[in-house]
């Protein structure tokens, strides 16, 4: 049972006083999370000793289970996770849920619409064309999305490398970076250090970096050049597949369009492997 409902379950057997504290709770959670007992109830306007009784009304052992009970709590919520599981469980009762799902994630397209700078697109597309070599990272829940852009885009332009921290030579790709690279670094919420890190020595090498988050205050927007965070408001990583999968793909169209000649330069070699190699004829592999 959440912190919430155990609260509303006692809440008419509490003292004044420890109602005061379960309201202060309700509003300020992380307060709880941080604090010690002492200072919650000088925020509250109660005793320390209250603050302690309140823990046992609702049937904890003090109030270190309950910081603890809050802060998993709080670390649930805020993970992509989390989120996920509780936007889903809103619609979960609901007629054509898969169609609720699929209407949410139309509405996150028309959402990020409005927040496209055309003029940085335009900008990051002309630095993407003009490079000698483009790099892409995303580790974790970014990784699918980076893998997904670094073979897209190889497909309209020549020299895309997906940088990947299992197999490469981080430090030998690392050093092959100038001022005529481009890295395109995606990284959301749990930020895991290594796209960080790789983003921060690619800034020192001269290369141009893209970043593509969350939020504006991101640790990713430090070393960033470009910035896009195109989900600025709280939602679960995982539901933000969609939104992420169409701005990509709208930047391998920006790309090919701008690239016209070195695009058809691509399919033409392109399609000369797939005639050559891959394609079957009269039962045979040629």
């Amino acid at each position: 049972m959440e912190l919430k409902e155990v609260i509303h379950t006692y809440y008419h057997q509490l003292s004044k006083g420890q109602q005061k504290v379960a309201n202060y709770l309700l509003e300020k959670p992380r307060e709880f999370a941080i604090k010690s007992a002492q200072e919650i109830g000088t925020d509250a306007g109660v005793s320390e000793t209250t603050v302690i009784r309140f823990c046992y009304a609702i049937k904890l052992s003090g109030f270190s289970e309950l910081q603890k009970r809050i802060r998993e709590q709080l670390l649930f919520q805020e993970s992509s996770l989390g989120n996920y599981y509780s936007s889903k469980l809103e619609i979960a009762e609901e007629p054509n849920f898969f169609t609720q799902v699929m209407e949410k994630d139309r509405e996150q397209i028309k959402e990020l619409i409005s927040l496209i700078n055309e003029e940085k697109m335009n900008q990051m597309v002309d630095q993407l064309v003009k490079a000698d070599g483009i790099y892409i990272a995303g580790m974790g829940i970014s990784f699918s999305a980076a893998n997904w852009l670094a073979f897209t885009l190889g497909l309209v332009k020549d020299n895309v490398k997906l940088v990947r921290s299992d197999t490469d030579d981080i430090l030998f790709t690392l050093s092959r970076m100038d001022s005529q690279s481009v890295l395109i670094a995606i990284s959301f919420h749990r930020y895991l250090k290594e796209t960080i890190k790789i983003a921060k020595l690619a800034k020192r090498q001269g290369a141009t970096v893209v970043g593509i988050t969350d939020t504006p205050h991101s640790p990713i927007s430090e070393f960033s050049d470009i910035l896009f965070p195109i989900f600025p408001y709280k939602k679960s990583t995982i539901d933000m597949a969609t939104g992420l999968f169409s701005f990509l793909n709208a930047v391998v169209a920006g790309v090919t369009v701008t690239n016209s000649n070195g695009f058809e330069k691509q399919k033409e070699q392109y399609e000369e492997l797939f005639r050559n190699y891959f394609f079957i004829e009269g039962g045979e592999v040629k």
